[in-house]
């Protein structure tokens, strides 16, 4: 049996989507897999990119053998199925990891089309049970495998315990921070008063901050620095307007999908502040990792209630996590457990 996968361009390769995917092909590469397509490549024009793309996924599909399982990673535009067959017509098998979910994320196909595509899969590697139970509301009839959370390949990260005193705490948040994305940026700054509150990342208004605020910001950082010198005891993962979460279709996409920010805070070794009903609520309350708040309004007053032993252990564990996170510990077990479904 030999393992497959299609390396493609990445007009992005230090974003989300790049990197967890990138990440899963580095991954897989560790395991012996064969990459059936291009190089990777890293063309930002959109022909080349498009181009590229396309010829690397002709390439797989004429180069597939009997036997093979070939790792498509989802969505890929509309060659899914097309991939699909192609496997299939040359004797192998296809297992899809999922990344994200049109029909809830950008809702521009439906649930019934996006069931269509992932039905070709033979196995299918979701994001957690909330996910895959989603999934099998959809009609999906494949085998399904969990992932728990995405993988963060690189860095060096210090065994540093980020534990402070009650009412010294500080929470940091990587990502867009403009006011039309994330407005909750803007409300959480003008409610905390004795919280440290760092802000990395494109697109800051400065202007919308109250004068007094305790909020900082520094730019935006290389993901590898952070990994090595973590600036605060928690990261912080939240979207949209809302600091009671769970409103509009980003609160409930946030309720089924594994945000990649929250794996590189954990391989940054510090703790998680999460919505208690988001996908990956399940997760970290298992693992101990973070603190999962129904809302951000109280924020100050829920840190000020744990002890520093309390954060410390956090921190522990949130050390433990990341460096399993830092070895591809979590898609190389679901891959396992997706080639036994076979």
């Amino acid at each position: 049996m030999r393992y497959c996968y299609i390396s493609r361009n990445y007009h992005n390769p230090k974003s989300a989507g790049g990197k967890a995917k990138s990440d899963i092909e580095d991954i897989l590469q560790k395991m012996g897999a064969h990459n059936l397509g291009w190089k990777r490549t890293c063309y930002k024009n959109k022909i080349i990119e498009f181009i590229q793309n396309l010829s690397g996924v002709i390439k797989a599909a004429l180069s597939v053998h009997k036997g093979d399982v070939v790792v498509l990673q989802y969505p890929i535009k509309k060659y899914l199925k097309f991939l699909c067959w192609a496997t299939h017509f040359s004797g192998g098998k296809v297992v899809a990891v999922i990344h994200d979910l049109g029909a809830f994320r950008s809702k521009r196909i439906t649930s019934q089309e996006e069931a269509n595509r992932l039905q070709g899969a033979d196995v299918i590697i979701c994001h957690n049970e909330k996910m895959k139970q989603i999934l099998l509301d959809m009609g999906i009839t494949r085998p399904l495998v969990c992932l728990g959370i995405f993988d963060y390949l690189g860095g060096i990260c210090q065994d540093k315990d980020m534990a402070q005193e009650s009412g010294e705490h500080s929470v940091y948040f990587m990502g867009q921070l403009a006011s039309s994305s994330n407005q909750f940026i803007y409300n959480l700054s003008a409610l905390l008063k004795t919280t440290t509150f760092h802000l990395f990342g494109n697109k800051f208004e400065q202007e919308l901050l109250p004068t007094d605020c305790t909020t900082s910001y520094h730019g935006f950082a290389v993901d590898m620095d952070i990994i090595q010198d973590p600036p605060a005891e928690f990261g912080l993962s939240w979207y949209g307007e809302s600091l009671t979460f769970g409103k509009g279709k980003i609160g409930e996409y946030m309720s089924i999908n594994n945000p990649h920010k929250v794996s590189l805070y954990l391989r940054c070794g510090t703790p998680v502040i999460l919505w208690k009903h988001a996908g990956l609520a399940e997760f970290v309350d298992r693992e101990q990792c973070g603190l999962l708040v129904d809302s951000l309004e109280n924020l100050d007053d829920q840190l000020n209630t744990l002890t520093k032993e309390q954060i410390s252990s956090m921190c522990a564990n949130a050390r433990r996590v990341g460096s399993l996170i830092a070895k591809g510990h979590y898609f190389e077990t679901a891959f396992r457990k997706a080639i036994s479904l076979l």
